[in-house]
């Protein structure tokens, strides 16, 4: 064969390789500004980086092109906060629809199953973060009503509810696409500003099946190997502080727990050693455990000199609420810790917390010797050591 002719079969072999891999997207911004410009961004763990960008036409249509080797998260994004997650395969012809002020939501997307898919996935949050700014209204429209903090126990209630719907949603999602990048999107989502749907220490086994699957089918694609990173550090953290631990009993090793004071200053458990210590689990805007306060107390005033403490974890999330509360219960006299979480604090997974009020006797050792006594149980018990 001669040499020219076998050069032209090697420039027409990587011309075709190079055609097959080139995604088309055909787009309709609906009500376009005049010379404004879309986007297309590659996403990496860390930042954005510009590939390619098209200027839309006075009637709302726009082509970009671009290579994609394999498949690859991307952003379409015509400003700051308007921006589509988009789910790129070589070879894909793609078009979209969608109202120039809500491109994370478009009205139509063809030609990219995993980046209709994350469409899909933005409705659906978006139904969430409506209901969650009501919430934000009727807090705002009852500012200086004396019934504010029951309103707040009602607000924080639909707010666990609604998020509780969409982290079900997620790993739902999750479930239904493992081994697809989408899966990976869903792990980071947000309804507000570091206000995160799934949390990697809550929902770890969800980042660890993720982490599974895609690192074995992109272990050369860098958000894939920073999430690997992630949870290979999560899972040597977890261990260290003792997290995934059975459920605790009797005899149950507690492990550290290190958080604020209303103060700001960090308290260890720990730092109770020596004493019979009350490890309550509580917050302001839970009713029951504002009932069970006065027993803690009586409880503390009688006992406290003989040697018990209380190291009281709120799972809060304002601290003014948090604060107000332990003034109102008069609860001043022993420590207070929260890292202002909510469901998502650190405990939570921690002691396998289901629900509050929640709590653990435990020894001079920091071992545990009874489980949710409240009342007269609690009482009765501490009388057997102490009396």
């Amino acid at each position: 064969m001669k040499p020219k002719i076998l050069t032209w079969i090697i420039l027409t072999v990587v011309i075709f390789s190079c055609r097959k891999n080139v995604v088309e997207i055909n787009g309709i911004i609906e009500f376009p500004q005049k010379g404004e410009y879309i986007y297309l961004n590659e996403i990496r763990s860390d930042k954005l980086i510009p590939v390619d960008s098209a200027i839309i036409s006075d009637d709302g249509s726009f082509v970009i092109k671009h290579e994609v080797k394999y498949p690859s998260l991307y952003q379409l994004k015509i400003k700051q906060n308007n921006f589509l997650a988009m789910l790129l395969e070589p070879g894909e012809m793609i078009k979209i629809s969608a109202h120039h002020d809500s491109l994370s939501y478009p009205q139509f997307i063809s030609g990219s199953k995993g980046s209709a898919l994350i469409a899909e996935y933005n409705k659906n949050m978006k139904k969430t973060i409506l209901k969650l700014m009501t919430l934000d209204d009727a807090y705002n429209r009852n500012i200086g009503n004396p019934r504010l903090l029951r309103i707040i126990d009602s607000l924080d209630l639909l707010s666990r509810d609604y998020m509780f719907e969409l982290k079900s949603y997620t790993k739902k999602y999750i479930d239904d696409n493992i081994g697809s990048l989408v899966s990976l999107l869903a792990l980071y989502q947000q309804v507000a500003p570091n206000v995160y749907v799934m949390d990697p220490v809550v929902d770890m086994a969800y980042f660890k099946k993720v982490d599974s699957s895609l690192f074995k089918l992109y272990p050369e694609y860098e958000p894939v190997q920073t999430l690997h990173q992630r949870v290979m550090l999560l899972i040597s953290h977890v261990e260290e502080q003792g997290f995934g631990t059975s459920t605790p009993s009797v005899g149950f090793q507690v492990p550290e727990i290190s958080l604020p004071s209303p103060e700001g200053d960090t308290i260890k458990l720990s730092s109770t050693r020596g004493s019979v210590v009350l490890l309550d689990f509580w917050a302001s805007w839970c009713t029951p455990c504002r009932n069970e306060n006065p027993n803690l107390v009586a409880v503390y005033k009688k006992y406290h000199p003989k040697g018990f403490q209380i190291y009281q974890v709120s799972l809060d999330k304002s601290k003014e609420a948090w604060i107000k509360g332990i003034a109102d219960d008069h609860l001043g006299d022993w420590i207070h810790v929260s890292d202002l979480k909510y469901w998502n604090s650190v405990v939570v997974p921690v002691f396998k917390i289901e629900s509050i009020p929640y709590n653990l006797l435990l020894d001079k050792d920091g071992q545990v010797i009874a489980v949710n006594l409240r009342g007269d149980e609690l009482s009765a018990r501490l009388a057997q050591i102490f009396d």
